[in-house]
């Protein structure tokens, strides 16, 4: 998910597209259920359903048949209420949900509402993309790796899915000539289309699948053939980014304007990837055709689904987070045994931001790692002002004269095009510059995307300037300064304190005559390194934009019985693959690598992750390697101190605030220890559905409507779901949680402690525990309001093993009076 999204003036176009076109699209649930879970009952059908965390049998006759049928359903249905032409079919869904996708009038939506076996017509909603030095930052080349027989058979055979903006398969991070060759995967059976003006195939082995999904996008009248390609070829560099994150090439050379910036690796080198195309550059996407990648994905037998997406807004007619056709589907996903990694959102650092909030997916949150890139820029009066810029320095024995953009326009009539902008050579006089550092100034059109810094590089080098200085004056709501990698020695002043020390000693180095033109330039400086980074031992840091919780059972923010995020994995400044007709970052348009922020870059180093664990542990549930990921966190950074969170000031400048679960979830991935848990906190779908009958507010009716199933409430609390992580949203006296342990690894013995702040009081019951291998036990958790104080308190549950494992759950818990 990107931190900053397109701007209004672009939203009101997309906007005037979509409702110059008659009719919405709707996504309908229908009786009967999907293949899934369908457990016979029909004449000449027999079950299809699996069990918890098993794969659907995609070869069966018994399947294809019964998907036959439920499509004639969804077919009979349109015919029998409405005539041919008046609406068109998009999708069915026979997977995941029962339903279908169709594109009619909203009087034609109250019809099919009022019908005979429809349960639910929501109208469609849109999604938004949730927008490297990583894998030894999480130790995977020492710690992980090996384990695994080394970085060329770290993730073998794992399928990780991408329902994203597609891929640029040309690109190096997935190339398959400089590797061992790859053996097909039989269970896996996605296809793979042909490019329509190339004819090439997008798959090579290591690409196994790879599709697009856009009749939503059609049919509303946002979809452009020519910008957003009919193909899985990624138009917007969003896809193969995240893509290359999790699983591409290891060693692949980051070079740019000459500079080797490192070796990029995904986080499962070997792992394999498919490719489910549903968003889009311009609009993002919409909620039918995400569905339908989804349902296919799942259909064709991935183990992993990375999804950095999340909706625009709510869904209109859901009354609970949990239960719309997005959510139904991935818990369908993870019926059928497929971990999903979603990313958390960029809503921070405001609280109930999220925008993943289901039990069965794991949310991850963004870090910012230990590497930061500085610059500074020396001025002739021995000031010395810290900046940003990716760039060589100017030479280092000798200054430069400062010259300002709005002091050498060619035409007073051109400051109707932001010339100060630095973003059209063609305004700026030539001769005036030649030899010389530009002064440009950071205006609202960076903020929005109109503008960029590597157009003012690129105008910079045109003019012939030895450099280009950016200054910020007035920071706008929004902006975000993250160091762009130039050719030409830049920086960005971002301190608009040290801008206006800038502006101050260049105006008292500049005289001019009585009209205000310049009559020479006496003003210097010099542009110092910034290429190379500086690495702190305060990382991780919780980024300032990723979503916060606590997390919200419904609409009206009622605040929910389970954390989120889940966990917090690295998401600021993140180096991988782009493709060169991206233009998700102005930055970056026409490079073969990107740097980009976002909860976005955070998802798919999970989803890398989990496919590490799953290649070492095939046939852990999705549960137990979410489990595995959030006990074996740390909550500590480098240092070994707390982890920090960057939060906003008063004054819009960042400040430091010691983190909260609300923050990081059960904090940030150890990949060496989840590999080696020692205990898991296991959960499957009807766990989950006891969850949701569990849930005040919750229609059962709803419920029924997506899982097919009456609802079973003898789980008591939504908080008693084996989860690992504590959430009392509503605390009055006491409450007693349980959870049920597995051990994975050998016999050993376990001693429970817990710690909570004051507001609340814990305890554990047993204290200790011998747990065999293979073997569950049960544990207590009581919690008791010992004050309200109006906010929630924090604390944790540990479990110390006597073989070295160490096993730490987050407990949140808000106090109220009796």
């Amino acid at each position: 998910m990107r931190f900053l999204e397109f701007g209004c003036v672009l939203l009101i176009v997309v906007l005037a597209l979509v409702v110059s076109v008659k009719g919405e699209i709707y996504i309908v649930t229908v009786e009967g259920e999907p293949i899934i879970s369908y457990t016979g009952g029909i004449d000449e059908f027999e079950a299809t359903a699996v069990e918890s965390d098993e794969k659907i049998d995609t070869t069966s006759e018994l399947v294809t048949s019964y998907g036959r049928h439920l499509e004639k359903r969804h077919d009979m249905i349109l015919g029998m209420l409405f005539e041919q032409g008046t609406y068109k079919k998009l999708y069915s869904y026979r997977h995941l949900i029962n339903g279908f996708a169709v594109h009619i009038s909203p009087e034609q939506a109250e019809t099919l509402r009022h019908a005979p076996g429809v349960k639910s017509v929501a109208r469609d909603w849109k999604v938004k993309r949730l927008t490297t030095h990583t894998p030894q930052f999480l130790g995977l080349p020492t710690g992980v790796w090996p384990t695994g027989g080394g970085f060329d058979r770290a993730g073998e055979d794992i399928v990780i899915g991408f329902v994203d903006s597609g891929i640029y398969p040309h690109h190096p991070s997935f190339a398959t000539h400089n590797t061992e060759p790859y053996e097909p995967v039989p269970r896996y059976r996605g296809k793979c289309e042909v490019d329509p003006d190339t004819k090439i195939n997008f798959c090579n082995g290591k690409i196994v699948g790879a599709q697009h999904f856009a009749q939503a996008a059609i049919a509303s009248g946002a979809f452009n053939p020519s910008i957003d390609f009919a193909s899985p070829l990624d138009g917007d560099g969003h896809g193969s980014h995240t893509t290359s994150i999790a699983a591409g090439n290891n060693g692949i050379p980051v070079r740019m304007h000459g500079h080797e910036f490192g070796k990029a690796s995904g986080m499962a080198p070997r792992a394999r990837i498919a490719v489910y195309k549903a968003l889009y550059r311009l609009f993002g996407g919409f909620v039918a055709d995400v569905v339908a990648a989804i349902d296919q994905a799942v259909y064709d037998g991935v183990d992993i689904l990375s999804l950095s997406v999340g909706p625009n807004s709510p869904p209109a007619a859901a009354k609970t987070t949990f239960l719309n056709p997005f959510d139904a589907t991935l818990l369908g996903a993870v019926k059928a045994g497929v971990f999903v990694a979603q990313a958390a959102g960029n809503g921070g650092p405001f609280p109930k931001t999220m925008v993943s909030y289901s039990p069965w997916i794991a949310s991850v949150a963004a870090a910012i790692d230990d590497r930061r890139y500085k610059n500074h820029l020396t001025l002739g009066n021995g000031n010395i002002l810290a900046g940003i810029g990716l760039s060589p320095s100017t030479h280092l024995n000798r200054t430069y004269t400062l010259v300002a953009a709005n002091d050498v326009l060619l035409d007073s009539s051109v400051t109707k095009y932001s010339p100060t902008d630095c973003q059209r050579p063609e305004l700026l006089n030539k001769k005036l510059i030649e030899g010389n550092i530009l002064l440009c100034g950071y205006s609202f059109n960076f903020v929005v995307g109109t503008a960029s810094m590597k157009k003012v590089s690129e105008t910079a080098k045109a003019l012939g300037a030895a450099g280009f200085v950016l200054c910020v004056e007035n920071i706008s709501p929004g902006a975000k300064f993250d160091p762009v990698p130039v050719g030409l020695p830049g920086i960005l002043i971002t301190d608009v304190g040290n801008s206006k020390k800038l502006i101050d000693y260049y105006n008292i180095s500049t005289p001019r005559d009585w009209t205000g033109r310049v009559k020479s330039f006496k003003g210097l400086g010099k542009i110092g390194d910034g290429l190379i980074p500086i690495l702190h031992k305060s990382a991780p840091q919780v980024a300032l934009f990723s979503a916060r919780g606590p997390n919200v059972k419904d609409f009206s923010f009622q605040e929910a019985d389970l954390l989120k995020p889940d966990i917090l994995a690295p998401g600021s400044l993140i180096w991988a693959a782009w493709s060169p007709n991206g233009t998700d970052e102005a930055n970056f348009i026409g490079e073969g690598f990107a740097m980009v922020s976002g909860t976005s870059m955070s998802a798919p180093h999970i989803a890398g992750i989990a496919a590490l664990i799953k290649q070492k542990h095939p046939h852990w549930s999705p549960a137990a390697i979410k489990s595995a990921l959030m006990t074996t966190s740390t909550t500590l950074d480098r240092a070994g101190n707390p982890l920090l969170a960057q939060q906003t000031s008063e004054t819009e400048a960042i400040k430091f605030v010691k983190a909260t679960p609300f923050d990081y979830g059960s904090g940030h991935v150890d990949p060496t220890a989840a590999l080696d848990p020692g205990l898991i906190f296991d959960a499957g779908y009807e766990d989950y559905l006891g969850f949701l009958c569990t849930t005040p507010g919750i229609d059962v009716h709803e419920i029924r409507n997506y899982t097919h199933v009456p609802c079973n409430t003898s789980m008591g609390k939504p908080s008693n779901l084996n989860t690992p992580s504590i959430t009392i949203s509503h605390l009055v006296g006491t409450q007693v949680v349980h959870r049920t342990v597995t051990n994975v690894a050998e016999e050993e013995t376990y001693v429970i402690t817990a710690r909570m702040e004051p507001a609340v009081a814990i305890e554990v019951n047993p204290p200790a525990m011998t747990i065999n291998g293979g073997t569950s036990r049960q544990f207590s958790v009581t919690l008791t309001s010992q004050s309200v104080t109006g906010s929630y308190s924090f604390g944790e549950v540990l479990m110390k093993g006597s073989r070295g494992h160490k096993v730490r759950i987050p407990v949140v818990a808000k106090g109220f009076p009796r």
